[in-house]
């Protein structure tokens, strides 16, 4: 049986698809609730805004996971570490989210500022127990079952 520190190149896949289907649909929620707030209720924007940041940033997310594995070699995570490497990843997704919103709504107005700062405070929460979550699936447990190895 193999001990392993870092996770794997699938196992950052997989978080990343499961994060991206998480925050997806709380992107899409919090575009539709602004735009109706503001009276431009439109759920082809908030489609759209869900869909091409699910694509953007799931590339995002993987690279920044690579960089987090590099700086989190020991193998052990503690919640400071989580916290910190959450506010990393909101600094780079609520921008994003901002540009995107902006590029798709034809406007950098306070719609699209409206729209990255709600999710900068809902993904916050929510990125962070997703973090904690997948710390609770053993190192090596994917890779292991994909393998075929059994313990």
């Amino acid at each position: 049986m193999s001990t392993y520190k870092k996770e794997s190149h699938i196992r950052s896949l997989l978080k990343g698809i499961s994060w991206r289907i998480i925050a997806t649909a709380d992107t899409i929620f919090i575009v539709l609730l602004i735009t109706c707030l503001k009276g431009q209720c439109s759920i082809d924007h908030a489609i759209k805004i869900g869909l091409i940041e699910f694509a953007l940033k799931l590339l995002v997310y993987y690279v920044h996971e690579r960089i987090w594995q590099r700086a989190l070699s020991d193998g052990v995570v503690t919640k400071r570490e989580t916290l910190f490497k959450t506010i990393s990843w909101r600094v780079i997704a609520t921008t994003m989210t901002f540009l995107i919103s902006g590029a798709v709504l034809n406007a950098y107005d306070e719609i699209a500022l409206y729209i990255a700062l709600t999710e900068l405070f809902t993904k916050f929460v929510l990125y962070y127990l997703h973090e904690r979550l997948w710390l609770k699936i053993p190192l090596g447990k994917i890779r292991n079952y994909l393998l075929g190895k059994k313990k």
